[in-house]
């Protein structure tokens, strides 16, 4: 791949190009029973993510968005990743997609202070779940989870990661 990946942070003018890509992954590809008005998120991200310190960003190939990535901050230096999507010809170590959205999120978290990371996921996602893990994510059980943590219906696997602030 000669073109470069850009990470861009993406606003409300991106929702129908960001819905376009993450239903038929969650709905077609991976069959989880969601729907965009279980997701209203997708349809306001400056409300939703932006206006409490979160943030989303997209990934590029050639102007075409081909991943996201989401945080929710949820205080208590602690933060839920969310929306977490590469499209499935953009997958893999060639193309290292996933790991530059991860490392762009990890990166605001050292920048705002964010030492915990939280995020549930579904079973069926396996290679999410390696990433996850070969990233230093340690699987946690449900009742793990702090309180405050955002929990959507559809999960039932969970994980955390702790951060150091250095940059």
């Amino acid at each position: 791949m000669n073109t470069p990946i850009t990470i861009d942070q993406l606003n409300n003018t991106y929702c129908d190009r960001i819905v376009k890509l993450i239903l038929p992954i969650q709905q077609i590809e991976f069959n989880v029973p969601v729907t965009l008005e279980g997701q209203p998120d997708l349809l306001d991200i400056e409300t939703s993510y932006q206006k409490e310190g979160g943030n989303f960003w997209g990934a590029f190939y050639n102007a075409e968005l081909v991943g996201t990535i989401a945080l929710i901050n949820i205080g208590h230096q602690a933060c839920a990743l969310r929306k977490m999507f590469v499209k499935k010809e953009f997958r893999g170590k060639e193309h290292g997609i996933a790991q530059l959205l991860l490392e762009k999120y990890i990166r605001f978290c050292r920048e705002n202070a964010i030492t915990d990371i939280y995020l549930g996921t579904v079973d069926v996602l396996k290679a999410a779940h390696r990433f996850y893990e070969k990233n230093g994510f340690m699987e946690i059980n449900m009742n793990e989870l702090p309180e405050y943590f955002p929990r959507m219906p559809a999960d039932n696997i969970f994980y955390h990661l702790h951060i150091t602030n250095a940059v």
